[in-house]
């Protein structure tokens, strides 16, 4: 047990580590919900509920994006400065001001909505993100999302990351159209990968800038992006939108 322990101090100083030393870029934390096709209706009921009595009693530091997997998962996604952060009961006000009762009767019914849940942390990479007009996760009227997810084991890792670094240095020469922004797994994920997430309007907008990129980058795109495959583990596709209406955002 005592070996057992030390390893997983040193497996959390490494984490922190490496948090620590990409300072610049944004942690987030991510909530998984898993929810059954027949109430996913009352899902969303129950937290339109929730961002009302965020907004009736104005609380503040609790902001969270929300989206909704092709596969009826439910994300809430909220930034967070360090891993101290997950200490931290946003909720806590929020309970005080309606009543813990009331706060835990909604919780109640949300877990009755799904079978599992859980959460884990991602990290925004700057480095490797292409949004040539400034870096942010907020696209306004492109609430589409296609995630890429390429699959890494600790061996390649780096090989990845730079190949990825060498992939946005071709969209940056060519003033590529299709914009991304890459995330990175970290703690409370099991497996490693890089995730390229790309806003669109819809299914036919990100389709069509898609293929007018491939044009563009022509047969060097073709070779970055083998090299890319042939490095990962595994390559997963997922699609969804962003749903406004189920996230909160503190008004200022």
């Amino acid at each position: 047990m005592k070996t057992v322990n030390q390893t997983m101090l040193l497996m959390l100083f490494l984490i922190v580590a490496t948090f620590s030393s990409n300072a610049q870029n944004q942690l987030y934390w991510v909530h998984e919900d898993h929810v059954k096709p027949a109430m996913q209706a009352e899902y969303e009921k129950t937290s339109k509920e929730l961002v009302d009595a965020c907004k009736k009693y104005k609380i503040q530091n609790s902001d969270w994006n929300a989206a909704r997997m092709d596969n009826g998962v439910y994300l809430s996604i909220a930034p967070i400065a360090n891993m101290a952060e997950l200490d931290t009961n946003t909720f806590a006000v929020l309970a005080e001001k309606m009543g813990k009762d009331n706060l835990a009767a909604i919780w109640e019914r949300f877990n009755k909505c799904y079978d599992k849940h859980g959460s884990y942390v991602v990290e925004l990479m700057s480095d490797l993100s292409y949004m040539p007009n400034g870096l942010t996760v907020n696209t306004e009227g492109q609430n589409y999302r296609k995630y890429h997810y390429f699959y890494v084991t600790p061996a390649n890792s780096k090989a990845v990351a730079d190949k990825l670094k060498e992939i946005k240095a071709l969209f940056a020469s060519k003033g590529s159209k299709e914009y991304y922004r890459i995330y990175h797994s970290g703690f409370g994920t099991i497996g490693e990968y890089y995730m390229a997430a790309v806003s669109a309007k819809d299914v036919q907008d990100y389709e069509k800038t898609s293929d007018e990129n491939e044009k563009l980058l022509g047969d060097a795109w073709k070779t970055k992006f083998n090299e890319l495959f042939l490095l990962s583990a595994r390559y997963d596709v997922k699609t969804g939108y962003m749903r406004p209406d189920l996230g909160y955002t503190t008004k200022k």
